[in-house]
């Protein structure tokens, strides 16, 4: 039992760190690209019957603690040189730094570079070649309840209410990875008659980070038709959605933005203009940047949750038995449900991880874990940009 809940948060914790640091391209740098979260899942299934696998995974921990410590120090050294922007250009994060510093990322990465080589006779699954994103695309389904989000609700029907002398209406729901921000544009989507009736076309389409308009155009086209797009060209592809979108009133949501390019957007937004007046684009993203980028309205900022609603999440997730045993639990569980700092997301995952412990041990050692520090300061630093 312990082994697999030290699997499972070591597992969460490269999420973590793919999740909440500043830059995909950073984390690569320190971590290497060949490492992921599915990689470690799957190490973690495999290690009760292989002993080798369980001592990869010990090894794996030790390093992946090492590089906390690395990007903790760095992140206090550059937060008290008011260098963030420097920081998060991976190049600038390597010349302006010390030779020390540079030479304990060079070990970290040479140590994880020998583990992963030993993903194959250790019968270890390997990361797709060509995947985009690490992360699960999003739909828009919502799953479980939607908890403490009636105020945003109401603010974002306003605004989009409020919005609607525009032609085309593009709106930004903005906040830090885990709080909500799909989950909130999911609800939206599937409840649209609460603030806007007639629409003739939906679609959702998660972009991720890696923006790329032809394929987003491409599924675009595919989400209104509900099938197939064979077209291939950029050319092509825009008189499509040009002719689907003309003269008719559009709700797209775009989730997971990460590009703020300019260029690429202008470019990728130009069919949307001929569409119906009254039209919305709405997009969720963790950049403040993204969105000033795109939007030609106000941005919302969304917070995180009230700790009873957190609760409430977390709660819907775990498991709490029956017996004496009960109290005890939910008295930890409350614990942890204050450390998730109004996270959503962070509470469910939690909540799921539990649901199958009823051991007091377990969830203390969850709440326990030195891996929250690490995470909220990289929340804390990632608002800054």
């Amino acid at each position: 039992m312990t082994a697999a809940l030290d699997g499972a948060l070591l597992s969460g914790f490269i999420n973590v760190l793919f999740e909440r640091f500043l830059t995909v391209d950073a984390v690569n740098l320190v971590l290497g690209k060949k490492l992921g979260p599915d990689l470690v899942a799957d190490a973690e299934l495999k290690q009760f019957g292989n002993p080798s696998v369980r001592k990869w995974l010990d090894s794996l921990r030790d390093v992946v603690y090492c590089a906390e410590d690395m990007l903790d120090a760095d992140v206090t050294k550059a937060t008290t040189q008011k260098q963030v922007d420097s920081f998060l250009n991976p190049i600038n994060f390597i010349i302006n730094r010390d030779r020390e510093l540079v030479d304990k990322m060079q070990m970290v990465v040479r140590t994880i570079e020998d583990l992963v080589n030993q993903k194959d006779p250790l019968g270890l699954e390997k990361i797709p070649a060509g995947s985009s994103s690490w992360r699960t695309p999003s739909t828009s389904l919502v799953r479980g309840n939607v908890y403490g989000r009636e105020d945003d609700k109401k603010a974002l029907i306003k605004m989009l209410n409020d919005n609607n002398e525009h032609h085309l209406s593009v709106i930004a729901i903005v906040g830090i990875g885990g709080v909500g921000k799909t989950t909130l544009a999911q609800w939206l989507y599937n409840n649209e008659e609460e603030f806007m009736k007639g629409f003739d076309l939906k679609a959702w389409v998660c972009v991720s980070e890696n923006f790329d308009i032809i394929e987003t155009t491409r599924n675009v086209i595919k989400q209104i038709h509900g099938g197939t797009c064979s077209l291939d060209d950029f050319n092509s592809l825009q008189n499509a959605l040009k002719e689907e979108l003309s003269n008719k009133k559009f709700f797209l949501i775009l989730d997971d933005v990460w590009s703020y390019d300019g260029d690429k957007w202008s470019n990728f937004m130009t069919p949307f203009q001929y569409g119906k007046k009254e039209s919305i684009v709405l997009l969720t993203t963790r950049g403040k940047n993204v969105a000033l980028a795109v939007q030609n309205c106000r941005p919302y900022f969304l917070k995180g949750l009230s700790e009873d609603y957190c609760w409430s999440v977390f709660a819907d997730n775990a498991s709490f038995p029956e017996s004496n045993g009960r109290a005890a639990l939910e008295e930890i569980g409350r614990k942890i449900v204050k450390k998730c700092d109004g996270l959503p997301l962070a509470a469910e995952t939690l909540g799921r991880l539990l649901r199958t412990k009823h051991d007091v041990e377990e969830w203390n050692k969850i709440l326990m874990s030195h891996i929250w520090g690490f995470l909220w300061r990289r929340v804390r630093l990632s608002q800054h940009y």
